[in-house]
């Protein structure tokens, strides 16, 4: 039993998570939470229990919810925190909530150049946290510093030197919210942005499967050095040729499918599992290491209470070092 503090915000418990992933698959949330504001979310940190489990959820556009569902308490902002406010000192406010496609778009119509984050898909508060970036730009680039709601219910401000920033990855806190960030882009000609992200946008279209329920990309690209046993080489790769070259284009299992447009990404052709998908991409690990030696790594984040054993991936013989 949990107990639940007095908030006035929204409190669903067994909520179902299907209902807002994006590839429309996941067991429920034990409870999910919505504050009305900022207050209502100190409010609720400061009350609930701290062994209690906590996971904010974004748009859950980078996610498989597994079909056991989540433990603990799920929290998502909703409009409450989706302001963006381009600042006269050339900085942009983006709340947590915000979708990064909208925050670019405001921005360059200002002359701020956010373009990266029109054809990620998710929040800010999902961007900041997973480091997100395309087109050799990420957030860490233009990240100033961000808001969090901490573990105490307290307002705290950390800076890009706190969230040590690497690859898909930010250091934030176990247990706290971010609810707003702060960025400084460089000033272009607005109608050049504009240009520049519907290019972007028809480059997406063409490469990506758009309409289909998929997330983003399924596996980081790998780079370092590979191992052999005989020889060392510095290789920069990409992931979807490397999936590519393992001939695992277009491979079923279930309702789950590797796209047939762009192997990287994963795609519910209507009737898959979460089982179903994250098996079907440690199916995908596992080839791909036995055809190039190269281990990729999920970038995808897989989340909940498994509903399946997968077999684990063989002892290496090749190494990616990073």
């Amino acid at each position: 039993m949990i107990y639940l503090p007095n908030v006035r915000g929204q409190i669903k418990k067994s909520f179902p998570l299907s209902t807002i992933s994006w590839l429309k698959v996941g067991g429920p949330a034990d409870i999910l939470f919505k504050p009305v504001d900022l207050l209502d979310l100190q409010k609720f940190m400061r009350q609930i229990d701290k062994k209690v489990p906590i996971f904010v959820l974004g748009a859950c556009s980078n996610l498989i919810i597994r079909d056991g569902g989540i433990e603990g308490v799920c929290i998502k902002l909703g409009k409450e925190f989706n302001e963006i406010v381009i600042r006269d000192d050339g900085l942009v406010s983006a709340g947590a909530g915000c979708l990064g496609s909208h925050v670019a778009t405001k921005a360059a119509a200002a002359g701020f150049d956010l373009t990266f984050l029109r054809t990620i898909p998710g929040t800010i508060g999902g961007a900041v946290y997973m480091n997100s970036g395309c087109y050799d730009q990420y957030v860490k680039d233009v990240f100033v510093s961000a808001q969090f709601v901490s573990d105490e219910g307290l307002l705290k401000t950390l800076y890009a030197e706190d969230l040590d920033f690497s690859y898909r990855k930010s250091n934030i806190p176990h247990r706290w919210v971010l609810i707003n960030a702060l960025f400084k882009p460089s000033i272009f000609d607005p109608k050049a942005l504009s240009s520049k992200m519907n290019d972007m946008i028809k480059l997406r279209d063409k490469t990506q499967p758009r309409g289909e329920l998929c997330c983003g990309s399924a596996f980081r690209n790998p780079s370092g050095k590979v191992s052999s046993g005989k020889s060392d080489q510095t290789n920069e790769f990409k992931a979807w040729k490397i999936i590519d070259d393992a001939g695992l284009r277009g491979v079923k299992l279930g309702g789950a499918q590797v796209s047939s447009k762009h192997s990287n990404f994963l795609i519910n052709t209507g009737n898959a599992s979460s089982a179903d998908l994250e098996e079907l991409g440690e199916n995908v690990r596992r080839d791909v290491f036995k055809h190039s030696g190269i281990k990729l790594e999920w970038e995808i984040k897989i989340i909940g209470k498994k509903s399946s054993i997968f077999n684990k991936m063989p002892e290496p013989h090749a190494v990616l070092i990073k």
